[in-house]
C-alpha cells in the first residue's frame, strides 16, 4: 500500500488517540489551570516569562523574585531567559494553557518515541494506542506536576530523546546522536550535561565536540548580550543550590536530597565523602550500561539510563524532574511480549502516579510506622530510579541485538525523519 493509502487507513485513530489524550488531560488542566488557587498558578511558568521581561527591561537577571506569596528567583543560565521571549507575546493567562497543550503534545511524542517497538504491534490502529498510552502518562505524578507548576521538564527530556534517536538524512541509520538537541537542553538546565559523560565513555568524540560547542556557543553569546548576569550566574548563583529551595525538603528527591534527611550535618567531611561515593557508584553503574545499550542500538534505552543517572546525581532533583520517568517505562516494555517486563512498567507507572513521597512525609509526622519505613516511602523517588537503572540492565540489557535495530525504521506516528 502506498503512503497515501496507510495515511488514509492511520488518520482516523490517530484522531481518536488525540480525543482521548485531551479527553483525559483536561479535567487535570482544568484543576490547575481555571480551580488552583490563583496565587499558585504556574509559578515556574511564571518564573520563565519574568526572566525574559528582565532581559527586555534591563532589571538585574538574578535579583528579581515572582510575585508573593512565591517570592521565586530566576534559577537557570543567562540563555534560558532568552529561550522564554515567546512567553511574553500574550498575556500570562494564555501562555499558561499553551504551555500545558505544549507539554501534551510533547508527552504524546515521547510516548510514540518510547513506545515504539509496542505500538508497532498495533498497525495503523498504533495512534489510539498512542493516545491511551499517553492519556495514562499525563496523570503520572511528575507529569501532572509539571502541568501544575508549568514547568521545562517536559521540552528537556524531549530535545534529550530527539537528539539521540534522531537517524542520518544519507543513511537512514542511527548515528549515536547529533548533539544539538542535548546541548540546548544543557544551555537551559544544566544536568543534561550527563550525557556529555556519556558521549566521552563511549568515545563519540564528534557528537561529544558538537554538543559543547554548541551549548558553549550559545552560552558566549549570551554572556556577550548579557555581561553582568552570566558573571553572576557563573561565579555566585550557580554555587547556591539553596537559590532552589529547601534542598533537605522531601520534593528533593536526589541521592543528595535523601543524605540531607537521614545523613550525618551537611558541613562534615563525612557527608561530603559519603556524597562523593554515592555519585561514583552511580557512574561506574549507569555508563557502562548506556554503552552497552549504545553498542546494542537502543537510543531510548540509553537516554532511560542517563535520565536516571542525572536524577540520582544531581545536587537537586524535584519530584517532577522525573519526567524522565516516560522514557525509563518504554525502555522496558519494549514489544510489550515479556510478561516480567510489563509486570515491572505497571508496578512503575503506579509508583509514579501515586503520591509516595509524600505519603512517607505524612508517616514521618504521623509516628503510625517506624521511622525507618517512613524514610524508604519518603525516598521512593531515589529507590524508583535505583530500581529502574536494575531493571534496565536485568531485563533490556542482556537481549541479544536484533537487525532491525541497527536498520533504519519508520518513524512513530506524529513524527518525522530528521
Amino acid at each position: 500500500m502506498d503512503n497515501a493509502g496507510t495515511l488514509r487507513q492511520r488518520a482516523p485513530w490517530l484522531m481518536l488517540g488525540i480525543v482521548v489524550l485531551t479527553a483525559s488531560a483536561l479535567p487535570l488542566a482544568w484543576h490547575y489551570l481555571v480551580s488552583y488557587p490563583r496565587e499558585n498558578w504556574q509559578v515556574d511558568l511564571e518564573v520563565y516569562r519574568e526572566g525574559a521581561r528582565a532581559v527586555v527591561t534591563g532589571f538585574p537577571l538574578y535579583e528579581l523574585r515572582t510575585t508573593q506569596p512565591q517570592f521565586l528567583p530566576f534559577t537557570y543560565p543567562p540563555f534560558a531567559a532568552f529561550t522564554a521571549f515567546p512567553l511574553l507575546i500574550a498575556p500570562f493567562s494564555v501562555m499558561g494553557w499553551a504551555w500545558t497543550v505544549l507539554q501534551c503534545a510533547l508527552l504524546w511524542w515521547m510516548v510514540g518515541i518510547a513506545f515504539r517497538p509496542f505500538l508497532r504491534r498495533f498497525g495503523h490502529r498504533a495512534g489510539l494506542v498512542q493516545g491511551v498510552l499517553a492519556a495514562g502518562g499525563v496523570w503520572l505524578l511528575p507529569v501532572s506536576d509539571g502541568v501544575r507548576f508549568g514547568q521545562v521538564n517536559a521540552v528537556i527530556v524531549a530535545l534529550c530523546l530527539w537528539d539521540l534517536t534522531r537517524r542520518s538524512r544519507e543513511s537512514g541509520t542511527w548515528a549515536g546522536g547529533s548533539g544539538v538537541g542535548v546541548a540546548l537542553a544543557t544551555a537551559v538546565k544544566l544536568t543534561p550535561g550527563v550525557f556529555w559523560l556519556h558521549w566521552a565513555f563511549t568515545r563519540r568524540w564528534k557528537v561529544l565536540a558538537t554538543s559543547i560547542g554548541t551549548a558553549a556557543g550559545v552560552t558566549i553569546v549570551a554572556w556577550l548580550l548579557l555581561p553582568p548576569a552570566s558573571a553572576t550566574y557563573w561565579t555566585d548563583a550557580l554555587l547556591n543550590p539553596e537559590r532552589l529551595g529547601p534542598n533537605g525538603g522531601t520534593s528533593n528527591q536526589s541521592l543528595r536530597g535523601v543524605l540531607l534527611r537521614i545523613g550525618p550535618d551537611e558541613e562534615s567531611l563525612a557527608f561530603t565523602a559519603i556524597n562523593l561515593l554515592m555519585i561514583v557508584a552511580v557512574l561506574a553503574a549507569a555508563l557502562p550500561l548506556a554503552r552497552k545499550f549504545d553498542r546494542l542500538g537502543q537510543p531510548v534505552a540509553v537516554v532511560a539510563v542517563l535520565g536516571m543517572m542525572a536524577y540520582l546525581i544531581s545536587p537537586v532533583s524535584w519530584v517532577h524532574h522525573m519526567h524522565w520517568g516516560v522514557v525509563v517505562l518504554g525502555a522496558i516494555l519494549g514489544s510489550g511480549r515479556d510478561w516480567r517486563r510489563v509486570a515491572v512498567v505497571v508496578a512503575g507507572a503506579v509508583l509514579l502516579w501515586v503520591r509516595m513521597p509524600w505519603w512517607g512525609a505524612n508517616l514521618l509526622a504521623g509516628n503510625d510506622v517506624p521511622n525507618f519505613l517512613a524514610r524508604i516511602v519518603q525516598n521512593t523517588y531515589s529507590w524508583w530510579a535505583i530500581l529502574a537503572l536494575l531493571a534496565l540492565w536485568l531485563l533490556v540489557s542482556r537481549e541479544e541485538p536484533q537487525p532491525e535495530r541497527q536498520a533504519a525504521e519508520p518513524e512513530p506516528i506524529s513524527s518525522s525523519t530528521t
